[in-house]
């Protein structure tokens, strides 16, 4: 039996960085509003504390801080002729859990979109003409512009604390920058980072090579820093333990750190833990959303009436949460036509491994997001004319710090085990680096996610079949990074240089990124996209579905800073239009 619980004026479905921003705009605007979280709570005092966060077994090796298979896998497949098998350990993306979501265990690299990528499939046509883009690619635009998006980039930035150096402060080209970046209003909130050794080498050879570097941006604070919310952090300290780890010095942004302190003080905001939510339910109509339906770890279910419903889980949650609830028309790569599971895309990695015999680059210091990055070869910022792909990867040193275990640097042709394994890692611990390309991924038809037909999880429900391979568009961009990659490491004189890019079929067994995006996307064309400008869903106009699953595809960036900065320009759109006059925002 389903309890009805008394209404409230919005439910939020996950509390991580979505969920949070616009659980707290809307408190803030005298809503009352209540946030379920499939999850446990977190806090950094008791879930990080400096004693115990430092932990490579429990944190890194055992993923304590990722979504458990046994509550919800998925299913993965390389094409629709092939049966997909569900994954029974997190490979190569880690969705998290409990309050924070996956915010609290990210790098903290927070770029901006640029402002082509809001509009690739018109910038590329313009540029290029139609008949230069590869016929496998289905791009679109967002249905929004960097006008539109920049001030909610700024937002996201003050509120996270983020460290850096403008690169075009309000059309004028800043030296030390990124000057590939759109237009900003206002500096970064925090300075750059110290940089260690490696990326000042790397930063010192690209500019013999008549690039220009730039600190990465970095949402681990510099220094002593107190957002809009009166929320204080405090200075990143290098220990090494950042990706796949919490913070213990409140220096990594997150949900946690950042807005929560906040946001639980609002006695018109209320969170509930471990509810998973099973449903959006609908009226009669169909468009228009009544709540939720949502079960306990003790399998109590229960109804939660909403005037308003925001979906602000991880993009395979967000996905899945839609189709299981019947909103739009699943997509149908036959026929491409529906768009609930359409454009989903990935991120595609390529490194070098760099081993040298005269150099220290004292691995263990590091944080997820320090380093330097160039952008001259990321997105469309060279001629792709005759190269037969389109898109790019944004380039840098970031040491992320090398975990005690894991960390095992040995060149090519090294024993996996015994007396010359020791010897080789203890030659070549200290002196060994990398150097990576965060580059695009573009969709396809053939790429999209939808309900598995045969596995289930704990309730009944299909799980989430995600369909995906690598474009031979994305394996061309791929091979020309790693050779840009490779004159770049050239200078250094390295002795031994690796390579690894994506020369074959996706894999989902090894670690790749979390960047998972799509299936539920932004644009200005219901036929063609699942929400619009605002992320309020076509049809349904008090359901917001906000995410990285808005990307109608992936640039060469990290997607955090711009799910941040959806979460504030969502919000916005219903603090100052929807709740003057609720209904379908389509030309505003």
């Amino acid at each position: 039996m389903i309890k009805k619980l008394p209404a409230t004026d919005v439910v939020v479905i996950g509390l991580g960085w979505a969920g949070s921003i616009i659980a707290n705009e809307l408190a803030e605007e005298g809503l009352d509003v209540i946030a379920l979280e499939r999850g446990p709570w977190r806090d950094t005092a008791r879930d990080f504390n400096i004693a115990s966060v430092t932990d490579e077994l429990r944190y890194l090796r055992r993923q304590e801080l990722m979504l458990r298979p046994m509550q919800n896998a998925v299913t993965v497949r390389n094409n629709p002729s092939q049966t997909a098998l569900p994954m029974r350990d997190w490979g190569s993306f880690h969705p998290g859990n409990g309050v924070g979501g996956a915010g609290n265990h990210w790098a903290g690299i927070t770029f901006r979109f640029q402002p082509e990528e809001f509009r690739l499939k018109s910038h590329l046509t313009e540029r290029y003409g139609a008949g230069a883009i590869p016929e496998e690619l289905v791009l679109q635009d967002w249905g929004t512009d960097w006008t539109e998006m920049e001030p909610h980039y700024s937002a996201f930035e003050r509120l996270a604390g983020t460290s850096g150096k403008a690169g075009n402060l309000n059309g004028q080209l800043q030296e030390g920058g990124n000057p590939f970046e759109g237009s900003r209003s206002i500096e970064y909130p925090t300075p750059p980072l110290a940089q260690p050794y490696g990326p000042t080498l790397f930063a010192d050879t690209v500019r013999e090579l008549g690039y220009k570097p730039f600190p990465v941006p970095s949402s681990l604070a510099s220094q002593g820093y107190t957002n809009q919310l009166g929320v204080t952090m405090g200075p990143c300290t290098f220990c090494g333990f950042c990706t796949n780890f919490g913070c213990a010095n409140y220096s990594k942004a997150s949900a946690i750190v950042n807005v929560l302190p906040a946001l639980m003080r609002k006695p018109n905001f209320k969170a509930v833990t471990h509810a998973e939510v099973l449903r959006v339910t609908l009226d009669s109509s169909g468009r228009r959303a009544t709540g939720v339906i949502y079960v306990d770890t003790s399998g109590n279910q229960f109804e939660q009436p909403a005037d308003l419903v925001i979906v602000s889980a991880f993009t395979f949650e967000n996905v899945r949460l839609m189709l299981l609830s019947g909103v739009g028309q699943p997509y149908d790569p036959v026929t491409n036509t529906g768009t609930t599971g359409r454009n989903y895309a990935y991120q595609t990695a390529n490194s070098v491994q760099l081993f040298f015999d005269d150099k220290n680059f004292n691995p263990f210091i590091g944080a997820g997001a320090v380093g330097m990055g160039i952008d001259e070869f990321n997105n469309d910022n060279f001629d792709h004319s005759g190269l037969g792909f389109f898109g790019g990867g944004s380039i840098r040193v970031t040491p992320v710090g090398a975990a005690p275990i894991g960390t095992r640097p040995v060149p090519p042709g090294t024993p996996r085990w015994g007396s010359k394994w020791k010897q080789a890692t203890v030659d070549n611990y200290l002196s060994t680096m990398s150097i990576g390309c965060e580059a695009s991924s573009y969709t396809t038809r053939s790429n999209y996610l939808s309900l598995d037909p045969t596995y289930t999880d704990p309730h009944g429900r299909p799980l989430l079949r995600i369909t995906f391979d690598f474009s031979e568009n994305d394996r061309k961009m791929s091979r020309f990074s790693i050779e840009k990659l490779a004159e770049i490491a050239a200078p250094m004189n390295p002795r031994h240089v690796v390579k690894t890019y994506q020369d074959g079929h996706w894999n989902s067994g090894p670690y790749q990124s979390s960047h998972v995006v799509g299936g539920f996307v932004m644009g200005g064309d219901p036929s063609t996209s699942s929400v619009n400008k605002h992320l309020q869903v076509w049809d349904v106009p008090n359901l917001f579905v906000v995410g990285a699953s808005a990307f109608p595809q992936n640039p060469g960036y990290n997607p955090t800073g711009t799910v941040g900065a959806l979460a504030f320009k969502a919000a916005d759109a219903i603090r100052r239009l929807y709740l003057k006059n609720p209904g379908e925002m389509i030309a505003v």
